[in-house]
């Protein structure tokens, strides 16, 4: 087997993190659930892939994230830092025997635990009891549903609000210093100067270092950092001592942020912060990772035409991100196919280093990879839907320029869950690979390469998953009919399940986003009298560091620019 360890780096990353192992919970569950639809039974996924096997005290078996979360202190809610399968044990304040003055305590009233996370402590209570006593009575109303989904569309305020999923207590670290808000925490430079490696970084090593050693054979590092502030800098210096300890253990790299984050209307001054640190953070992070791939637009309302979401809120927006993670990891789960296996069961098993090969082996050494999402996707037949599959794809990945031809593009494409047809047959594999290939041979521009993996399973929607469905999307993410005027969205309760796709592409439409960065670094902070020079300088670079970092983003450029256009520049 080959395991694959999670890190999630700031506020937002947790977010999606957050979403993410609710899909993973959900699938768990349902697959050892007799009442649950039979596609998720044979799912052909390992999830030892991502999950650990351990025991507490008690006796009891656990199943836990292979995974290290770092965020501020406080922002856990209602969960403890242990998480909740291990009692923590109690503070106390020992004699202080150089110290005769009086001794004041101030401690912070807990956070109350929302209407979700009740029902589910109540719930795994109730389900023990009914271990213990050999019965099996009783079940969450409808209307108990109704009102914890109400509340979720009302209330998150941290990233726990929603999570379903027990934590190993190594997972969550929360960083020591006085910073508690992340609206504040919003540049490189305060991370740079808040976080110290040298006091800090040696037990972050070590929690990572507990779920590596564990493993049979590491396949790589799923990084997802919040890059729109403070925390960019942490997940560098992260990441350096990565590479440092694990120099052969690959890292794919997801740089997320919210919608939203950057104001319309701002002063020059902060204009030039933001710019230098969008340049900054990704010339910094990208040296330390095999693959980088930015997340999240300006607005997702372009997304999907079958998504309502609320940019202000990142409940939402966090959601979609998640599904798109969750698909285009699924490949590192599926299990191969073998000779006795049927090979339209599933298809396009690949392992870290195998898809970083072909996004960055063939053809041109690129590292940047555009991210494409279908939520959900279409039927491959019929219906009412003008585009293809391939047409229903809309990036997640911000200012890349559309229709551009590359001939030596290079994709990988993850399906699982599709339609056969409107009227709601799951397709086979051998189905969706016809339909993928006939689109490719029809598409006004084809890549060099693509990759295809496939998969029956789709994606489950669990109870805290956001109201973010149109109503045009069925209870297994069928297309219903376009007629329907209800203009309110659909939550969990009303959709059980979707059909995905999802894509990686190695393209030069990402060109805009790198010489948008060059140019800003350059502009603001390397060329004479540069108006973010003293600005860069408060954070701690020096000349030959920015040089470097234009170096590097130089680099990054030159591999995707047009071979005419090269050679007019030399």
């Amino acid at each position: 087997m080959k395991e694959i360890v999670t890190i999630q780096v700031g506020d937002y990353a947790n977010y999606v993190g957050s979403h993410f192992w609710n899909f993973q919970d959900e699938l768990i569950g349902l697959a050892g659930d007799p009442q649950a639809d039979s596609v998720f039974k044979n799912q052909d996924i390992n999830m030892d892939v991502l999950y650990r096997t351990g025991e507490i005290q008690q006796g009891i078996d656990t199943y836990t994230p292979r995974l290290v979360s770092i965020n501020m202190r406080g922002s856990l809610g209602s969960m403890s830092s242990h998480g909740t399968l291990y009692k923590e044990a109690a503070t106390t304040t020992s004699d202080v025997l150089t110290w005769t003055g009086g001794v004041s305590t101030q401690a912070s009233e807990p956070h109350k635990k929302n209407l979700f996370l009740q029902s589910l402590y109540e719930e795994e209570n109730f389900n023990m009891v009914n271990t213990i006593g050999g019965s099996n009575s009783g079940s969450p109303s409808e209307y108990q549903n109704k009102d914890i989904t109400e509340g979720l569309e009302k209330g998150v305020q941290y990233w726990t609000d929603y999570s379903k999923v027990h934590f190993h207590p190594k997972s969550l670290y929360e960083l020591n210093g006085g910073w508690t808000d992340v609206e504040d925490f919003d540049n490189y430079g305060i991370g740079r100067d808040s976080f110290d490696w040298a006091s800090q970084g040696e037990e972050v090593s070590e929690r990572l270092r507990f779920f590596v050693e564990e493993c049979d054979h590491i396949q790589g590092f799923q990084f997802v950092v919040d890059d729109s502030g403070g925390f960019s800098a942490v997940a560098a210096e992260f990441l350096e001592n990565i590479v440092d300890e694990y120099s052969n253990i690959p890292v794919m790299l997801y740089a997320v942020r919210g919608p939203g984050t950057r104001a319309s209307r701002q002063s020059r001054k902060r204009t030039i912060l933001e710019e230098l640190h969008d340049a900054i953070s990704f010339s910094r992070l990208s040296p330390y990772c095999k693959l980088i791939v930015p997340v999240g637009l300006p607005s997702l309302g372009k997304a999907s035409k079958f998504l309502h979401i609320e940019d202000e809120k990142h409940y939402h927006s966090s959601a979609v991100y998640a599904a798109a993670l969750h698909s285009i990891s699924l490949p590192f789960r599926l299990v191969p196919v073998g000779p006795t296996k049927d090979a339209c069961s599933a298809s396009g098993a690949v392992d870290f280093h195998g898809l970083i090969q072909i996004l960055s082996g063939q053809g041109r050494q690129n590292m940047v990879s555009v991210l494409d999402v279908a939520m959900p996707t279409p039927a491959l037949t019929g219906g009412q839907n003008e585009l293809s599959l391939l047409g229903n794809l809309q990036s997640l990945t911000p200012h890349i320029a559309e229709d551009v031809e590359d001939i030596q593009a290079i994709e990988h494409l993850t399906v699982h869950g599709a339609f056969a047809s409107v009227e709601g047959r799951r397709a086979s594999v051998c189905e969706v690979k016809d339909t993928v290939d006939a689109a490719f041979q029809r598409a006004n521009t084809r890549p060099l390469f693509y990759h295809l993996s496939v998969g029956l399973c789709p994606l489950p929607i669990p109870l805290p998953f956001p109201s973010i469905f149109g109503n045009q999307v069925g209870k297994h993410g069928e297309m219903m009919s376009s007629k329907l005027t209800n203009s309110s969205s659909k939550g969990s309760l009303d959709v059980h399940s979707i059909p995905m796709a999802a894509r990686l592409r190695s393209t030069s439409a990402v060109l805009p986003l790198l010489e948008s960065k060059l140019q800003n670094l350059h502009r603001y902070g390397i060329t004479r009298g540069a108006a973010g020079a003293e600005l860069l300088r408060s954070w701690g670079f020096d000349k030959e560091e920015l040089n470097e970092m234009q170096e590097t983003l130089s680099k990054m450029v030159a591999t995707l620019c047009p071979p005419q256009l090269s050679s007019d520049s030399d």
